[in-house]
């Protein structure tokens, strides 16, 4: 965040750069004005141009086998453009490429989801995926499909739609 800070003020002065050129060349007759103006102006528009680039950098570096399973456009009042032009703030990516099928249900696949959100760093959280139930639960070190043993709790199970993408790359891909 410290080199978009940086990045951000180097924008401004070249805004205000051009500002002074424009200066010199009408012999100091362009209004003082347009120093603060295109400085202020170069600023926004770079952070404008990083908030709605960040999405499609981030995806550009997944590794191959990670898929975008979900992408959560954002509207926001101190944005007014956003509401003409949505910005993606969030998505969760998923490992389908090394993702797992359980040895005794096949139809249960475990899957590392990664959570991404601008300016945040990216989450990890396993989950498994119940290719005929159509849903998903929760990894945790005492997790059992079956009925609780031995002081392990029962999943809680979170229902998917039918044409869920993260449904549809986990169940799809033959591991």
């Amino acid at each position: 965040m410290i080199w978009e800070l940086i990045a951000t003020i180097f924008a401004g002065v070249g805004g205000a750069g051009i500002a002074l050129l424009l200066r010199k060349i009408t012999k100091q007759t362009a209004p003082k004005w347009l120093v603060p103006v295109f400085a202020g102006s170069a600023m926004l528009g770079f952070q404008v141009q990083g908030e709605y680039d960040w999405y499609n950098h981030q995806t550009s570096l997944l590794p191959e086998g990670v898929v975008v399973v979900k992408a959560v456009e954002e509207e926001a009042p101190w944005r007014p453009w956003s509401y003409v032009f949505p910005q993606t703030m969030r998505f969760i990516a998923a490992d389908v490429e090394n993702s797992a099928k359980n040895k005794i249900d096949p139809n249960l696949v475990l899957v590392d989801l990664y959570f991404f959100e601008r300016r945040h760093m990216a989450k990890r959280v396993p989950q498994i995926i119940d290719c005929v139930q159509g849903a998903r639960a929760d990894f945790t070190q005492s997790f059992t499909a079956a009925s609780p043993k031995n002081g392990a709790s029962e999943p809680i199970w979170h229902p998917l739609e039918s044409d869920d993408l993260l449904l549809k790359a986990v169940c799809n891909n033959p591991v």
